[in-house]
């Protein structure tokens, strides 16, 4: 009986802990009055109660008597910590103080206020911004013609680049006032979704000005007199931009860039004035070749103490005319077919002005902040974007493919095994496109979210691969023979790309998201870490000390909420009160944010400064972080779309998924843990009654992939925003156009087959169509509709060829270009 009481007793006790917001002085008063009453009750053994109270006076001395809290816990710890933390370089410090934090803080605490999500506005496009996607950006699609701009040109045509000046493309970002179309986040990722789904050279081409170059730079740095020059040049297309930061000898690691600014002074239109004697190497400068404004990142230094006595002042930003003596720019590479402008650039000797420096002289020092604080347009539009289109668009024209490709007198989309991979690019699609919206809310309500930047880059692009491999497996030779009716093949040759730049993907899982999102999004690290470098060591003391209390509070309580949550199959974790089908996914977020939190926190602990160097246990943690921000995305996006039913298959292979990755994130770290105790420790708080979650099953599959094999609002909002030309001729639109053909002509093949009309195999459609006649078995308007179906899908089956004196010219042009 006393063991049942004193269970029951901890039990309510971790769910008071879990589910209250009560100090820790509070909370030891209450576990010293149960602890009491327990006692005097007779419903403990006489041992059981001398240790309960040793523990019990212990944590309280340790709490209520700060002067012994600080001997005998605050002050060795801090040595320990200080002892063994390794030294962070300036780099690093501003990498982790850029930005803000969002939602993912939330989860990162382990306590996320999923009514605070779901208030969150629903992205929402503005008359204005809808007509120009409806207008100039269709049009723009429809002059695309992506074989010739990559197989022919190897450049866009000019007509495209001078529509894409007079529509002010690169001016998205800009205000109104400047001239630009002062566009929203998600407008501007709207514009990149349709563009990309159209060409990848065209989408990266319009990319670029409007994420991190010189326009964003000016924008958050610039000097009036730069602003009121400079952007509506940029805006109208007068002035090209790129940006020059990677080089031959830095690429990941930016900090150790070897190009130079020398502060001296020189001549500039005919005057002696201040300024900095330059000398760079960059490569993979997307528009270098073509730019005419080039945005350069390189440490300054002032030997000759010209602006005071510091000699390295650190990276800093300039903007350079590309005309200026010095410069050599305009050679290209050739990134994997696509054909936008990228190449190498760079300066010999060459001196600009003071107020050439973005901000001015004043910023100088300043660049690798500015880096920082504006790699969110790049990383948190741009490329998810380039991304969600990728994904969508395969996730559209391969369903259309395999419902009018037939093998053995059956679309291929029915065979299992295609189904499996219709079902992923259906619920990857989902996934992808909740998490874009999400993330233009946060930068569109002013946020700079750095760590969910990172989040999206990287799990956007990595799912894009996964999309397109699969389209690719299903369209099978249809995707690999090249020519101007294959839209798949440049998408598919394009993909490392988006996977290496703004953070090559390994760096981004494995440092980036887990190492910045501990220092950012914890509450209480960063706290410590100041004081453990505080130089004066009373405060450095009692500043870590009145952290540390926080933080050991903050533990204890994700410790009880991941128990409390796990025991109870996430029942009696919190929802979003909404009320509805989502409430147990919101439970189960709820129940694994708190178990992430602990198991981090602990993991923080036994590792400390180390941990950054356990790149597999952080890239473990960056999974479980990315999902769980999957997750509340899926569901917010499903709140936005007002829960529409014929959705619910996506929605639930979706939460299945990001459930089951999850799982299996926080299996690995558990598996890896540097303690093996601790590690089964938290094994027994985080999943006490063990792994219950699956990946999605083979009839929740079968109900994701069929949206994809039948036109209907599911498969529209699934794949709204992407190119759909209406011209049945076009590579796009004749799939679309043979799909709605195939299920025109499918009654009528049906019953044709049940009275054994079928085609026989010595006879050609035009004959079989003829016997049919003859015989009254179809009318005209059934035969022209079998002949226009048939017609449709053999043309949306065939692949290109050419002569072969083409194909040997073409591979002789290309190796010598």
């Amino acid at each position: 009986m006393s063991i049942i009481v004193w269970l029951a007793a901890l039990a309510g006790f971790a769910w008071g802990l879990a589910r209250l917001d009560l100090s820790l002085k509070a909370w030891l008063g209450i576990a010293g009055g149960g602890l009491l009453l327990l006692t005097l009750g007779g419903f403990s053994h006489p041992l059981w109660s001398v240790v309960a109270w040793l523990a019990f006076l212990t944590v309280s001395a340790l709490v209520f008597l700060p002067d012994v809290r600080m001997k005998w816990l605050s002050k060795p710890l801090l040595r320990a910590i200080r002892a063994n933390m390794p030294p962070m370089s300036e780099t690093e410090r501003t990498a982790i103080q850029a930005g803000d934090t969002w939602w993912e803080a939330e989860l990162f605490a382990g306590n996320p206020d999923f009514r605070q999500l779901l208030d969150y506005p629903a992205p929402q496009l503005s008359e204005e911004e809808q007509a120009f996607i409806d207008g100039p950006v269709q049009t723009l699609c429809d002059m695309l013609d992506d074989w010739r701009i990559t197989h022919e040109l190897n450049r866009l045509p000019d007509e495209v680049w001078e529509f894409m000046k007079k529509e002010r493309f690169f001016g998205m970002i800009i205000p109104r006032e400047a001239g630009g179309l002062g566009f929203s986040a998600l407008a501007h990722s709207q514009v990149i979704v349709k563009l990309a789904s159209r060409s990848i050279s065209a989408a990266v081409t319009v990319m670029v000005p409007n994420s991190l170059g010189p326009a964003e730079l000016l924008l958050h740095y610039g000097t009036e007199e730069q602003k009121n020059y400079f952007l509506p040049r940029l805006a109208d297309g007068r002035e090209i931009p790129c940006f020059a930061l990677t080089g031959p000898e830095a690429g990941s690691d930016a900090g150790a860039i070897p190009d130079t600014g020398i502060v001296c002074k020189g001549m500039h239109e005919g005057k002696e004035v201040l300024g900095l004697r330059l000398n760079w190497e960059k490569r993979y400068i997307t528009l270098g070749p073509v730019a005419t404004i080039l945005g350069l990142a390189f440490k300054a230094y002032d030997p000759d103490h010209l602006l005071g006595d510091k000699e390295s002042l650190g990276i800093t930003c300039a903007l350079i005319p590309t005309n200026t003596p010095g410069v050599e720019i305009g050679r290209r590479h050739y990134p994997l077919n696509a054909a936008f402008q990228n190449g190498p650039n760079r300066g010999r000797d060459v001196f600009i002005p003071m107020d050439w420096v973005i901000g001015g002289q004043a910023r100088i020092g300043d660049g690798w902040r500015m880096l920082m604080e504006s790699l969110s347009a790049g990383r948190g539009i741009s490329l998810p974007a380039l991304s969600t289109a990728g994904g969508k668009f395969s996730a559209r024209l391969t369903g259309a493919y395999a419902r009018v490709r037939k093998q053995f007198h059956m679309p291929i989309g029915k065979f299992e095994g295609v189904e499996e991979a219709l079902a992923r690019l259906a619920g990857h699609a989902y996934l992808m496109d909740a998490a874009r919206r999400l993330s233009t809310t946060a930068l569109d309500l002013g946020e700079k979210p750095s760590v969910i930047s990172a989040i999206i880059k990287y799990n956007l692009t990595e799912l894009m691969r996964v999309s397109v491999n699969d389209a690719m497996d299903i369209h099978g030779g249809r995707g690999i023979c090249l020519g101007p009716a294959n839209y798949l093949a440049r998408t598919y040759q394009s993909l490392p790309i988006s996977i290496t730049v703004e953070g090559a993907n390994i760096l981004t899982r494995s440092l980036i998201i887990f190492g910045q999102g501990a220092m950012r999004c914890h509450p209480h690290l960063l706290r410590e870490i100041e004081a453990v470098n505080e130089p004066d060591k009373n405060k450095s003391l009692h500043d870590f000390d009145a952290a540390l209390m926080q933080h050991l509070g903050y533990s204890i309580k994700n410790a009880a909420r991941a128990f409390t949550f796990g025991w109870s199959g996430g029942k009696l974790a919190p929802n979003a009160g909404s009320g509805d089908i989502t409430d147990p996914w919101f439970r189960q977020l709820s129940r694994f944010s708190s178990a992430f939190a602990i198991t981090a926190d602990v993991a923080l602990l036994l590792l400390g400064g180390k941990l950054k160097r356990k790149e597999k246990l952080s890239g473990r943690f960056a999974d479980a972080l990315s999902y769980l921000y999957m997750g509340s995305a899926a569901l917010k996006h499903f709140h936005d779309q007002g829960q529409p039913e014929a959705d619910l298959p996506l929605l639930r292979w979706s939460m299945a998924t990001v459930l089951f990755r999850i799982q299996e994130a926080l299996d690995g770290i558990l598996r890896n843990f540097p303690s093996r105790a601790a590690g089964l420790a938290l094994r027994a708080i985080v999943f006490p009654l063990g792994r219950r979650f699956h990946a999605p099953d083979d009839r929740l599959g079968h109900e994701a992939a069929s949206i994809l094999l039948t036109p209907g609002e599911a498969r529209n909002r699934l794949t709204e925003g992407v190119y759909q030309p209406s011209n049945p001729d076009d590579p796009i639109g004749v799939v679309e156009y043979a799909l709605k053909k195939t299920l025109e002509a499918e009654p009528l093949e049906r019953r044709l087959h049940r009275q054994g009309l079928d085609r026989d195999y010595t006879e050609t459609v035009e004959a079989w169509l003829r016997r049919l006649k003859d015989g009254n078995d179809i009318d005209a308007a059934e035969a022209a509709l079998l002949k226009t179906a048939h017609q449709a899908i053999r043309k949306a089956i065939m692949v290109d060829d050419f002569p072969q004196e083409a194909a040997a010219r073409e591979i002789h042009r290309e190796i010598a270009a």
